[in-house]
């Protein structure tokens, strides 16, 4: 029954946030407007190549991670089960989440090392989070956005600014011997609701301690991937609205507002965050995106995760029995903590 009334509540947030969005896009005549205004499918065409791409990426950086701590695993298995794991992110609430899918598959084939193979689902995650706030971060120096007239978009700036140093000092610090192990990482194990995942994370670093270098490749492989991401969106804008905000603006929206991803709820506050951004941020020619606008753009970007999903859904047919296996193992508890986020 609670679970029942969590998946409700995440779909009654979603369903409201999109409704208030769609209202706000009506209200600017933005759908009508659509219909009717011309697009660029060639533009449109690119973003789902793109996405794709990025999204291959970051498949290549797990088998890294996987093959870091000498787990036998062949990069066309990494290919399979990361496109298995991405249409399984997409899946209805209630079904097991793609990182969890992952850490089970891998740990099905090497069962006497299942710590390792959710640590490398972990740090993955937390990897893609990590770089996310540096591109966004690094995208306000290249805009100088921080020095913009309007409070809003400096608020912005700063508390990139701000995520992207908590993030570096919390990537950092666990790296030093004396905080992952004894006194504080009993200590941070105890933490109300956010203890069992720092044990986990504290974990999987003392396992990735020694391969320091796997981990900055790793990192660097990912700063390709957001910036594909932030293109696709771009791109996808640019297919469908004339003036869009230009492509380095976008390397800060774009990761902003992918950094929703780590709340509970599948859908809706990555279109809020983006809807929001576009219309703040103002255009170089003078005025800014009408509201509505980037919840369109979202909703496309969304569509071309679906697309991509349907590779997913190719290699299902050919792994039900594996899949099925792996659902019927993961422990309720798991399932709805899921692994890490990021």
């Amino acid at each position: 029954m609670k679970k029942l009334l969590v998946a409700l509540l995440k779909v009654s947030i979603s369903a409201a946030i999109l409704v208030w969005l769609g209202l706000e896009a009506h209200r600017n005549a933005v759908f009508s407007d659509l219909v009717w205004q011309p697009k660029n499918w060639g533009l449109l065409a690119s973003a789902t190549g793109v996405c794709f791409l990025a999204v291959l990426i970051t498949f290549v950086r797990w088998y890294w991670l996987v093959r870091a701590l000498d787990l036998p695993f062949r990069l066309r298995d990494a290919i399979r089960v990361g496109f298995l794991g991405y249409l399984f992110n997409l899946a209805p609430l209630g079904i097991v989440g793609g990182d969890l899918l992952k850490a089970i598959v891998l740990a099905r084939r090497h069962p006497e090392r299942r710590p390792e193979a959710v640590a490398t689902v972990v740090v993955d995650r937390v990897i893609g989070l990590y770089v996310l706030f540096l591109v966004a971060a690094a995208a306000v120096l290249l805009t100088g956005l921080w020095q913009s007239p309007i409070e809003k978009v400096r608020l912005v700036c700063r508390l990139t600014w701000i995520l992207a140093a908590v993030g570096t000092v919390a990537v950092v610090l666990p790296l030093f011997p004396g905080v992952t192990g004894g006194t504080v990482s009993g200590l941070l194990g105890r933490i109300p609701y956010a203890g069992g995942v720092l044990q986990r994370l504290l974990d999987a670093v003392r396992m990735y301690r020694r391969r320091f270098g796997v981990l900055v490749l790793s990192a660097l492989m990912t700063v390709p991937v957001h910036c594909l991401f932030a293109l696709g969106v771009y791109l996808i804008a640019a297919g469908l609205y004339d003036p869009v905000l230009p492509l380095e603006v976008h390397l800060l929206v774009v990761p902003l507002s992918a950094a929703t991803a780590v709340l509970p709820i599948n859908v809706g506050p990555l279109e809020l965050v983006l809807d929001q951004l576009y219309v703040a941020i103002p255009l170089p020619e003078g005025g800014s995106m009408v509201g509505g606008q980037g919840l369109v753009v979202a909703l496309g970007y969304r569509l071309i995760t679906v697309l991509i999903a349907g590779v997913g859904m190719i290699y299902y047919f050919g792994s039900r029995r594996e899949v099925a296996e792996a659902m019927h193992s993961a422990e309720p508890g798991e399932a709805e903590a899921g692994v890490a986020g990021g």
